[in-house]
This record gives C-alpha cells, structure tokens and sequence, in this order.
C-alpha cells in the first residue's frame, strides 16, 4: 500500500534582520501556515537596531539596550541564524551560508528576500579610518557616548594646553538628520556633564558641524534647515555648509574652508551606501550599488528574489518617473509589508501590487525639548511641539511592545531624575584590565611601589 508523500514546504530566505528583515519575516508569519512555507532570517547580528534613536542613546536619553530588538524572541516560529550569506547560485536556488561558528553550508530555497540593508558612506581621506567613528550601529552610539564623556576627563587631567583643547573639540561630519540630532543630543549631555567639573566648562568647548551642501536637514526644506542652523549657533555649535573634510591625519581637522583645529572626537555621518555583500549576490545593481527592483518590489529578471530598504533602488510611484525611494525607515517598514504580501500572492497564485506611499513627513530632535517636524507636507512645527511629536512617533514605531515600554519609561524617569553622565570608556577593551592582572610587575614599577609605601 502506497502513501502520498507529503509536498516539503517552501523556504523564503530573509538575508539581513534591519527593518525590512524583521517586518517582512513578522508579516509571513502572521499570514503563512507552516504547510506553506518556511521563514529562515540570516544576519550577523542576532538582533534588529531601531537607528532613528542611535543618536539618543549616544545622548543618553535612551538606554541602547532599549534600542535593539532580539530577532529570535521577536520572530518565534521562523528559524533565525547567525552568520553571512555570502554567495548565492539562481540556478540551483542556494545560497552559501558562513555562520558566526561552524563550517560553510549550503541552503535551499524557493524565494530569497535581500535586505542587508546600508553601511556608512565613506570617502579617501587621510587619518579617516584611523580615528573617525561612524553613527549606524548601537556599538557605535555606545562607543561614541563613553569617548566624548571621557574627553572631560582627559581635559580636567591634564595641563597641557593643547591637549586640552584637542579633548575639548567636537566635529560632526554631515549635516543630514544623523548629523544634526546627534551634535545636539551630545552639546546637551556634555553640557550637563561639565556641572560636574570644578575646571571645564562649556565655554571651553568647540563643537563643528561640517556639511558639504548648502544647507542642513534637507529634507525638512529649506526654511526649517535655516532655522535649525540659527538654533544650533545660538548653543554656540559652529555650523560651516559648502565644505568638506580633507584631513584628519594625527587628529588634526583641516576643512576645505581653511579651518584648522585638533579634535579627538570625528563623527563621521556623511551618508550610507548599500551593504557591499551585493557584489556576491549575482543581481542587477543600479549607479550607486543598489538592487534594481521593480515597483512590486522584485528584483528585475528574476522571480524568485525581493528587496527593499537601504539596498535597493525602489521606484518612487508617488514621486514621479525616475524618482527613487529614499533610504530611510518610513519607505523601509512600508515595503517590507508589500513585499511579504506580494511572496504571499506568489504563492497562492494571487496577483502582486506595486509599492505607492505618500511621504508622512519628517521629524527631527537637535536636543532635549527641541526639535522641528514637517507632517504631510505642509505643517511645519518648531522646539518644544516638534520634540514631543518626534517621541511620541519614533517611540511608537519602536519594534515589539517590550521595547516600547522600556523606551517609555526611560523618558518617565528623566523627567525626575537627573541624565547619567558617567562615561565607560574601558567597554572598549573589557580585557586590558585582566591581561594587565596576569603581567608581571616590572622591577621599576615594583621599586617606585616600594619607596611610596616607606
């Protein structure tokens, strides 16, 4: 007696956790039954970054453990792994998978969602690896809040006068929103921290915002752009348009302006490219290395592959002929919902829809109760009333209501107590203080010891 055996079901295959991973694979979820198909996510990072508040938690309004959403807990019912996709065969549908432990293996599957999102933007300039930091990780917020706290340190520590200076200068590169949210909410925590010093002030301090075009925030038009600017001089941040950095060498800012200064604080956020992992993936890249996808959100000549976010050219329907999506949040989530209902109708043999949305608008925070906003293209709001609506939007967009809560409550309790402005710069290299453990002590270390101590 013969059995019917069973049909395996089918494997969508999310390369990337960001925002399109994560939303894409949660819609499937809901929507699919496990005799459809399966949902395996594959990123290097177990977790999802909510990047709209790296720049608060480089501040410390918000805890950066707040900012992160593990994919496992989130996505319950999908397989999740933790590793790179590092080629992929079309014709065999298989992709090469490096885990973070393990040999290589080979995966099947029958539709593969490439969403590895976006990496920072960088150009040739010398001391620029070296000493710059970018603003597009949680590791990087956390990183760039204990380095700029521990600048007060080294300037109330030492009486040299040029390396106080160089401690005591900021200089932000880019004046898009990463840029412009990230001097203020650092201007306003340091200008906290230095309450603490008997002998640094803010005074003493230089902050420099670099911006390349003609002015910052773009997106917000012009008139908020020139508003944001006359707010931030007022806090005494230098705000220099139409330049450039050419060197950073030895920490040493030369602007393209002539400005000159020493600076042991370069953050870097002058724009994203798409990851580089597409060079490996055999699909067709548009100008700048992203995706070419039609407005359904497939990738162009091939059926069984979808992307959308950072790493795809996405025609903007709502914009016009020849118009792009641009790579920020709002279109990210948005697509992935299309994105997932239109594998669905794949499937089950449905018809797809194409990707059309209408900007919202735009919020940003230059500090704590200060912000600007832009909704519907038409209402502009400033400071306080702009500040509110940036929490109250971004902290509902949070992923998974437990970080939602948590985000929440860390903004309750600033209202009554003061902001933490202790900075951990040994995070960095948690095991110097171990390996210093196991040396032996010198014998000049040991003499000096043993005269202090008679």
């Amino acid at each position: 007696m013969s059995h019917a055996r069973t049909p395996k079901p089918s494997r969508i295959l999310i390369v990337g956790g960001g925002y399109v991973g994560l939303y894409t694979a949660l819609r499937l979820l809901k929507k699919l039954s496990r005799e459809e198909a399966e949902v395996t996510v594959i990123d290097a990072r177990s977790y999802m970054t909510y990047l709209p508040f790296l720049p608060e938690a480089a501040g410390g309004n918000v805890a950066a453990r707040n900012l992160v959403a593990p994919l496992r807990p989130a996505l319950k019912g999908a397989e999740v792994v933790t590793g790179h996709v590092v080629a992929v065969d079309h014709a065999l549908k298989t992709a090469t998978v490096v885990p973070a432990a393990g040999d290589e293996y080979e995966l099947a599957f029958d539709h593969l969602v490439i969403a590895t999102g976006s990496v920072s933007r960088t150009f040739p300039i010398p001391g620029l690896a070296e000493h710059a930091i970018g603003l597009k990780t949680v590791e990087e917020a956390i990183g760039l809040r204990n380095h700029v706290l521990w600048q007060l340190d080294r300037a109330s520590s030492t009486t040299d006068a040029e390396e106080r200076r160089k401690a005591l200068t900021f200089v932000f590169v880019g004046g898009g929103f990463a840029g412009v949210e990230a001097i203020g909410e650092v201007e306003d925590m340091l200008r906290d921290a230095a309450e603490n010093y008997r002998d640094v002030s803010r005074d003493e301090m230089r902050f420099v915002l670099v911006e390349a075009a003609n002015r910052i925030l773009p997106e917000m038009g012009p008139d908020l752009g020139v508003w944001t600017k006359e707010k931030l001089e007022q806090r005494g941040i230098e705000v220099h348009l139409n330049t450039s950095v050419d060197s950073c060498v030895d920490q040493y800012v030369m602007l393209k302006n002539g400005i000159e200064t020493p600076a042991a604080t370069i953050v870097w956020t002058a724009g994203v490219k798409p990851s580089p992992l597409l060079a490996d993936f055999g699909l067709p890249l548009g100008p700048r290395g992203h995706i070419d996808t039609t407005p359904t959100l497939q990738v162009r000549g091939f059926e069984h592959v979808w992307a959308a976010g950072d790493n795809a050219q996405v025609p903007d329907l709502a914009a016009g002929e020849g118009a792009w999506c641009p790579p920020n949040a709002q279109h990210a989530v948005r697509q992935a919902l299309v994105l997932a209902d239109n594998i669905l109708a794949r499937l089950r043999g449905g018809s797809q829809k194409e990707y059309r949305h209408k900007n919202l608008g735009a919020v940003a925070s230059i500090g704590l109760h200060k912000g600007v906003a832009i909704l519907f293209g038409k209402y502009r709001l400033k400071g306080r009333p702009a500040w509110w609506f940036h929490r109250l939007y971004h902290g509902s967009r949070v992923p998974t209501a437990n970080r939602k809560i948590r985000v929440f409550l860390d903004w309750t309790l600033a209202v009554f107590l003061r902001r933490e402005t202790v900075g951990l710069p040994q995070l960095a290299h948690p095991r110097e203080a171990f390996v210093d453990a196991t040396l032996p002590v010198p014998m000049l270390r040991r003499a000096d010891r043993t005269n202090s101590l008679s």
